[in-house]
C-alpha cells in the first residue's frame, strides 16, 4: 500500500507515536507472535486511522519490535487463540538512564499486557490494507 501510514521508532518519543496511532487496536491473540530465532516480536492489529482523524475507519496494521530477549505475557488468554485484545498503550521503561537497553510493555484492556525485554528501541509500524469502516468507536472519559 503506497499510501499507507508506515512509520519507524528507535526512541521513547517515536514509540510514543506508534502507541497513538495503536490506541483503541485490535488484535487476536493468534496475532501476536514472538519469533526468539529472529529475536523479534511480531503482531497484526485493526487500528482506527487516527492519523486522519477518523475514528470511524480502521486499517489493519504490522507492528515489528526488534531485538527482543524474552517476552512476558500477564492476564493473556493464550490458550485461546481467537480471543480478541484491545490495546491500549505501549510503554518504554529503560533499564538504566544511559542504556538504550529496557522494557517495552503493550497494555490491553482488561489488565492484559505483554513485556518485552529489549536491547533497544527498533519498532516499525506500517498499514497492510486497505480502510474501511469501523462498527463502532471506543468511548473515552475526559481526564
Amino acid at each position: 500500500m503506497s499510501s499507507g501510514l508506515t512509520l519507524g521508532a528507535e526512541d521513547a518519543a517515536d514509540l510514543e507515536v506508534i502507541s497513538a496511532r495503536l490506541q483503541d487496536a485490535v488484535a487476536q491473540v493468534k496475532d501476536l507472535v514472538y519469533l526468539p530465532k529472529r529475536r523479534r516480536f511480531a503482531a497484526l492489529f485493526n487500528r482506527f486511522q487516527w492519523e486522519a482523524g477518523r475514528g470511524d475507519l480502521r486499517v489493519k496494521s504490522g507492528l515489528h519490535i526488534d531485538g527482543v530477549l524474552s517476552v512476558q505475557s500477564q492476564n493473556l488468554k493464550r490458550g485461546a487463540p481467537e480471543a480478541v485484545v484491545s490495546l491500549l498503550a505501549i510503554k518504554y521503561t529503560p533499564k538504566a538512564a544511559d542504556d538504550p537497553a529496557g522494557t517495552v510493555e503493550l497494555i490491553f484492556s482488561g489488565g492484559g499486557a505483554l513485556k518485552l525485554d529489549v536491547e533497544c528501541i527498533d519498532a516499525g509500524l506500517s498499514d497492510v490494507s486497505g480502510v474501511w469502516a469501523a462498527r463502532g468507536r471506543p468511548a473515552h472519559e475526559d481526564s
